[in-house]
């Protein structure tokens, strides 16, 4: 089944609440980490872990759904996850101590999870595959309004009725994104009882997907390049809340003003797709994300910079990845057809992992400066461009060995 994006744009609305239901749970609740240590007698720095078990519990998760919705079709693992989502989120309603938070937490992000293994697998269902890149340009302007509206909402609720309402705001969100996919999203691909769920099958399946160079290569370049994304998510409280003094109401518009980036550049690709293609966009992006990246470090090493200027360059760096997510995604996807399922979820699995690391290297790092947010931004981004550099190479040298074997084999059969 393939469709076009403007024949269905409240399907279109439906895969991206699905894939912003993660970053809605993340985005939320950062202004209110100073509110939660003080309530449940701990630190920011303890608190701010719940958010590592969250990445950890939404990467690993990925590995177990992507075969559960090449088996059982897209809805009925949907369905399962989402109600994970909602008892959790009403778990941490009712916290009461930080190690209890970071478990539930953890338990969310394993139901959140399906939405976004489900939501990229349905694009490649439901889309032809070169629209992939323009629908995931669209479902980020979907998500792309969590970070403007969650931190601002989390905000304004933590400084009025309390943090654990947010939780209370989360669990109701899962209500609706429940009813709309019960009634107004398809099936978009019939179970498979020939797909295995032996861990030994399952594991080779994915040894299989990671042995294509195309994959590999995009998957790790976004994944890497979306892990800068998550420093900045983990760092963005202590420097702008501790270090720069901004209130919760404040942080919650700068966190918007940033976001505001993301979505206009995820949308200007969409633009740049008519023009170019989706492996030159995102050669360019990661080269000017790897240069702001180096002068946002550099900056803060040297003391240059002070709260404009930061929120300057973070925004310069955070336009890059709109180029990028949507690109990698279309891009690692693209080989495969019966394993999307398994495809995306690895591809998922994989960013989330190494967003996961991240975020517990800047808390690990912590310091009274910004350099240990600053420091992981550079290094990923660079780190990025680099995988691109050479698995681009690599894909080149094998479309060119098989290039030559299919000429050889049209010789052999002519002769």
């Amino acid at each position: 089944m393939s469709i076009q994006a403007k024949d269905n744009i409240f399907l279109i609305i439906i895969l991206g609440l699905l894939s912003a239901i993660g970053p809605f749970s993340i985005d939320m609740y950062l202004p209110g980490f100073p509110a939660i240590a003080q309530d449940l007698n701990t630190t920011v720095a303890h608190v701010s872990l719940s958010l590592s078990s969250f990445f950890i519990g939404i990467s690993l998760g990925q590995f177990l759904y992507g075969p559960l919705l090449d088996r059982f079709g897209r809805k009925k693992p949907l369905y399962f996850g989402l109600i994970i989502y909602l008892l959790a989120s009403i778990g941490c309603v009712f916290a009461t101590s930080a190690n209890e938070l970071i478990y539930l937490r953890l338990i969310q992000a394993l139901g959140s999870c399906s939405g976004l293994v489900a939501s990229r697998a349905m694009v490649r269902d439901l889309f032809a595959v070169k629209d992939n890149a323009k629908i995931f340009s669209l479902l980020m302007l979907v998500v792309g309004v969590s970070p403007i509206i969650a931190p601002t909402l989390g905000g304004y609720v933590t400084a009025t009725i309390g943090w654990r309402y947010i939780f209370v705001i989360l669990a109701l969100l899962s209500l609706l994104i429940l009813a709309a996919v019960h009634y107004a999203l398809p099936e978009s691909r019939e179970p498979n009882p020939d797909q295995s769920l032996k861990p030994q099958i399952i594991i080779l399946g994915f040894i299989a997907i990671m042995k294509e160079p195309q994959f590999y290569t995009y998957a790790l370049t976004g994944s890497v390049a979306s892990a800068g994304l998550y420093a900045y998510i983990a760092g963005s409280p202590h420097v702008f809340m501790e270090l720069y003094k901004v209130s919760e109401r404040e942080y919650g518009w700068i966190f918007a003003l940033i976001a505001l980036g993301l979505i206009g550049a995820s949308q200007l690709n969409s633009v740049l797709l008519k023009i170019y293609k989706s492996e030159q966009i995102i050669r360019v992006a990661l080269l000017c994300q790897s240069i702001t990246g180096l002068l946002l470090f550099g900056g803060t090493a040297l003391g240059w910079m002070e709260l404009h200027s930061t929120i300057f360059f973070i925004f310069i760096f955070l336009c890059c990845q709109g180029f990028t997510f949507p690109n990698s995604s279309a891009l690692s996807l693209a080989p495969f057809t019966k394993t999307a399922g398994s495809a995306s979820a690895l591809m998922g699995g994989i960013q989330l992992s190494i967003g996961a690391l991240m975020t517990a290297l800047v808390s690990v790092l912590t310091n009274q400066t910004a350099l240990p947010m600053t420091g992981v931004m550079a290094i990923c981004a660079l780190t990025s461009f680099t995988i691109l550099f050479v698995g681009s190479r690599i894909i080149k040298y094998r479309a060119s060995i098989m290039e030559v074997e299919e000429q050889s084999a049209e010789m052999i059969s002519s002769s």
